[in-house]
């Protein structure tokens, strides 16, 4: 007798960003799931460690135990795992003794689940870097082989620091899962899982095939619809900090938000002689049943019941983390000598005020510097109300960038600001300068200074920013490559705010026009970004 059809449950995450309190309420929901389902698949789609005190602090080391605690399959690499640089307190290589990857590498070595990264090697090749314990796919076994395949971001070079992915290239998604896929499914896997960090957005979940509130130009759909019919059975996906939970070109697609706020899951129906026959895709599952916000509070998370039964937190868990979680307190809660009275907040597609605030804070931290620059995506969260503790920075500006100062003539930062307006990217948070932008024959950008003056082409500004942007996105219109030895021994960008704020603006309102002025904007823009002229 044939053997018989089964069930088996793939549960992915994404985009923790070291959100460790959030694990135990994981662990929890996955007991259930695991008492009640007798095969199920755990897997991340990538950016698990950067972005908390509790988690930098020892570089991800206490997530992948967290990891290899809850049982995870495989993780894939993300563009933010590469943030971290050499193992050890260095964020950059300081010679050739030191390895750019060492962190990830270190990582790797101590998971007991597979890190995987099919789509980036060295640069001018085709061969996958000689990481320790990183590799482009693997097999598990759950009733049947499964075959797992990780992938990241076409633009995960230009979304880390430049300085820690040198000598390494991206190869195009579609083609690196196609090829990866069909490898597996020739040695015998009977499903596919791949585990993309990159992702899309969907605004409603209650239908798996209606794609009506999807954004479907974004990369995860261009990923799923250039698949050939019948080869990936999921698609794992993250990056973009959205929730999808949709079947696209016949694959399930799962994205669950970010910040360990929820999980996503699909049952898959398989018939261990052809494969996956059937499919549940289920909405996003929040960990938490009030949230809050984007990122609930492990303290006060009371779940929902679930597979039928309460959701108890994992306490073995709790116990691991709870050191990590012991050492970053009395950094998180060291005051500033600041008080927000009102939210300042971020927009990453618009002008905001707290990234406007950040802009100016870098100018005015980098005596002589003649415009500030900040990129929206450095700027995570919200500042909230209230009395603005170390922690609370630290989660606004999550990343180690260094604040450095480059020099541009008026003409390339024009360029620059022009690229920015047509970019659906984060927005360019400027200070020192105001930029009024308008269709003449393309998209044309005006700069002034403050008080009115025009910015020239061929004066020479210098330009206090971070050297994220210095090595990337403003990279090619600089006088001069940003001097490596500056940025090693550069002030941590969040640090320098932290003083400037402390100095400068003690009392924050989000409502203050000084850093967001809707009568005045630091951008006039013809339309929404991207701006699109003769269209």
């Amino acid at each position: 007798m044939p053997p018989a059809a089964f069930t088996l449950t793939v549960v992915a995450t994404n985009d923790l960003h070291g959100r460790l309190g959030m694990l135990p309420w994981l662990g929890g929901h996955l007991a259930n799931l695991r008492a009640s389902r007798s095969s199920v698949l755990l897997v991340d789609a990538g950016d698990l460690f950067q972005g908390t005190l509790e988690s930098n602090q020892d570089e991800g080391a206490t997530v992948v135990r967290a990891y290899n605690h809850l049982g995870y399959d495989a993780v894939a690499v993300g563009n933010h795992e590469y943030d971290f640089g050499p193992e050890g307190p260095a964020v950059f290589a300081r010679g050739p003794g030191e390895d750019p990857q060492g962190a990830l590498q270190a990582r790797a070595r101590e998971a007991r689940f597979s890190f995987l990264s099919a789509n980036v090697v060295r640069a001018g090749t085709s061969q996958r870097p000689p990481w320790a314990r990183v590799t482009a796919s693997v097999v598990v076994a759950r009733g049947v082989p499964v075959g797992l395949v990780g992938v990241s971001t076409e633009d995960t070079l230009t979304t880390t620091l430049a300085m820690n992915v040198r000598g390494l290239a991206v190869l195009p998604l579609a083609e690196t899962v196609t090829s990866e896929a069909r490898a597996l499914r020739a040695s015998g896997a009977r499903v596919v899982v791949v585990l993309a960090h990159a992702g899309g957005r969907c605004r409603r979940f209650t239908d798996p095939e209606d794609l009506s509130s999807c954004d479907g130009a974004q990369e995860v759909f261009a990923l799923a619809r250039a698949l050939p019919a019948g080869l990936v059975d999921v698609i794992a996906a993250g990056h973009t900090h959205q929730g999808i939970a949709h079947r696209v070109n016949g694959v399930a697609v799962l994205e669950s938000f970010s910040q360990g706020r929820a999980f996503g899951r699909v049952d898959l129906t398989v018939d261990p002689s052809r494969g996956v026959t059937g499919a549940r895709v289920f909405p996003p599952r929040d960990l938490c049943a009030e949230r809050g916000g984007d990122e609930p509070d492990p303290e006060r998370c009371h779940p929902e019941p679930y597979e039928g039964r309460p959701v108890l937190r994992d306490e073995a868990l709790q116990a691991l983390v709870a050191p990590s979680l012991e050492r970053a307190r009395g950094a998180r809660d060291r005051p500033l000598g600041v008080t927000v009275e009102a939210p300042v907040v971020t927009r990453y597609n618009q002008e905001s005020a707290l990234t406007n605030l950040v802009a100016t804070m870098t100018l005015r931290a980098s005596p002589g510097a003649d415009v500030g620059v900040m990129n929206a995506g450095g700027v995570r969260v919200d500042l909230p109300a209230g009395a603005l503790t170390y922690g609370r920075l630290y989660a606004t500006l999550p990343f180690e960038n260094r604040l450095v100062t480059v020099r541009m003539r008026g003409r390339a930062l024009r360029a620059a600001l022009e690229e920015n307006a047509r970019s659906d990217a984060g927005v360019l948070g400027v200070a020192g300068v105001r930029v009024t932008v308008r269709c003449d024959g393309g998209v044309l950008a005006q700069v002034t200074r403050d008080d009115g003056r025009a910015v020239t082409d061929d004066e020479v500004l210098t330009v206090a920013t971070n050297d994220f942007l210095a090595t990337g996105a403003l990279r090619r219109h600089l006088e001069a490559p940003l001097d490596e030895a500056q940025a090693l021994d550069a002030p941590v960008l969040r640090d320098a705010v932290g003083e400037a704020l402390a100095r400068e603006a003690p009392v924050l309102r989000g409502g203050d026009p000084r850093w967001y002025d809707p009568a005045r904007p630091r951008w006039a823009l013809p339309s929404a970004r991207p701006v699109r002229c003769g269209r």
